[in-house]
């Protein structure tokens, strides 16, 4: 149910707030700067956002009225986060707050607020939004458990206007969580169940510390999950940290709203402080004039950090071992194998971690999981590309996967969606052979517009004007052979553009 029903006294809106921003670098080599976890499909059939997306959309119900959802993410996602809301059916009328380079949660959350505000001033509602804020990277395995404490959270903020934080029931003395404190004793919230006052939030604590919180019962692990009021955010902000509050503001009020694409301007966006809503709102909260609940939530929920939790999740086999491709495992126990393009043999192994897609393959133990994002700082170091992108590379009208490559040539494989072209462009220094393997193709090539059925070809000399499209109805592939003295992808001038992106 949209927020456009009709309301009654007790009826509560609510606008959800996906932070889509990170790059999971402990998942490498599937999650890359380009594609990064939330993208991924690694539990269920859908991907981490489309979930995340999903579970919010279904807090609503006669008492719960959604807005529509504000996804904030990155200028270089905003087309995958398009295509995976598409997929779900979520895309009508959601917002993506474009940021132009991560600043962490608190300023995106400042940014989501006057966003949820300015949307229900727009169509005449004088109601204050509440923002249920979610990270779009988490597993929950029990929706129901997930509702139901959230719709608890949600009452206590729109009533009481606190802010409250879903704090996950531990299950473990995890050392790689921060921890929320909750008030000894009963509940203290009369007209809503399992709401308490938070005393404190602590930092990731060592072994014998985590042990402690655990035999206590008045700890939970923070999952970043939080519910407030948009003014009740934005005035916290003023009080803790006004120079986010200032930065954010002037970003806003100056920024350019295409479609449903919203760009802050860039200046005073990137002027602001990189820092946690955590450090910069939350923790000050306890012992203020801004009161801060927590509901716990026993939800069966992963934040997969790494690929441990991948394998911690995963449904195993008789051996322990969680497999997903092509999979040939003997004598092989407790191991994550996943395969994406070859197949994949273990002997005799126990306790690893491997991952293979085309142009990369990582073997680990699952004990050292949490150092894969050495391996991405080294690949960033040596400036390779294995950290920012797979071979198959998603684009705004389809995708390209390089298929092979040397000196001077270099092959892909294109996929253009129906109704899809790729910019007017020329290139300065490589010639281009394409060849239809699937669909038609609609051609460009200096003066001339052709069509190209399946197996047939067309040549695009150096430095010709060139355009390429998909008229029909289903997807579209070519074979493209690039051959020339630099076959970078910085070689491409856009002379125009559908997708209102950069030259080069």
């Amino acid at each position: 149910m949209s927020a456009g029903s009709i309301r009654n006294a007790s009826t509560i809106t609510y606008t959800p707030v996906v932070l889509c921003g990170g790059s999971g670098s402990r998942l490498w080599p599937l999650s890359r700067n380009g594609f990064p976890k939330q993208f991924l499909t690694l539990h269920g059939n859908a991907s981490l956002f489309q979930l995340a997306t999903q579970r919010l959309a279904a807090l609503a119900n006669d008492r719960f009225l959604a807005n529509e959802p504000l996804i904030v993410t990155n200028e270089l996602h905003r087309f995958l986060v398009t295509e995976q809301l598409r997929e779900i059916e979520a895309h009508a009328g959601a917002k993506l707050l474009l940021e132009p380079e991560g600043r962490n949660t608190a300023p995106a959350i400042t940014l989501a607020a006057l966003a949820a505000i300015d949307a229900m001033a727009t169509r005449g509602d004088t109601q204050d939004p509440v923002l249920v804020v979610s990270p779009a990277d988490q597993v929950i395995t029990d929706t129901a458990a997930f509702t139901a404490s959230l719709q608890v959270a949600i009452a206590r903020a729109s009533q009481e206007g606190a802010l409250v934080v879903l704090g996950i029931t531990p299950t473990s003395p995890e050392t790689g969580y921060g921890y929320i404190r909750r008030a000894p004793g009963n509940s203290t919230s009369s007209s809503e169940q399992n709401a308490w006052p938070v005393v404190q939030f602590t930092e990731k604590p060592d072994l014998k510390t985590a042990e402690h919180y655990l035999s206590t019962g008045e700890y939970l692990w923070n999952a970043g999950i939080f519910v407030v009021r948009a003014s009740v955010w934005l005035k916290a902000i003023e009080a803790f940290s006004p120079a986010i509050g200032q930065s954010i503001q002037q970003a806003w009020a100056a920024g350019k709203v295409d479609q449903q694409f919203v760009r802050p301007e860039t200046t005073s966006f990137l002027s602001t402080q990189a820092i946690s809503a955590d450090y910069a709102v939350l923790e000050h909260c306890p012992g203020s004039a801004f009161a801060i609940d927590v509901v716990p939530l026993d939800a069966g929920w992963s934040d997969l950090g790494a690929w441990d939790a991948v394998w911690q999740l995963g449904q195993k086999d008789s051996d322990g071992n969680v497999v997903t491709g092509d999979i040939v495992a003997i004598n092989t126990r407790n191991s994550l194998i996943h395969a994406t393009h070859r197949l994949v043999g273990c002997v005799g192994v126990e306790n690893l971690v491997i991952v293979e897609t085309a142009d990369a393959v990582l073997v680990g133990h699952r004990d050292n999981a949490q150092q894969v994002k050495s391996i991405v700082q080294s690949l960033a170091d040596q400036k390779r590309e294995e950290h920012e992108l797979h071979r198959k590379v998603h684009r705004p009208w389809g995708w390209y996967d390089s298929i092979d490559e040397d000196d001077r040539f270099k092959v892909k494989r294109i996929m253009v969606n129906p109704g899809a072209s790729l910019s007017l462009q020329k290139h300065h220094h490589r010639a281009e052979h394409w060849i239809v393997v699937r669909g038609t193709a609609q051609v460009t090539c200096g003066e001339r517009v052709i069509l190209l059925g399946e197996n047939e070809s067309t040549y695009i000399p150096l430095g010709e004007v060139h355009r390429l499209a998909n008229p029909g109805k289903i997807a579209l592939e070519i074979i493209e052979v690039q051959s020339g003295s630099y076959l970078g992808e910085d070689d491409i001038v856009r002379l125009e553009d559908n997708y209102q992106r950069a030259n080069g």
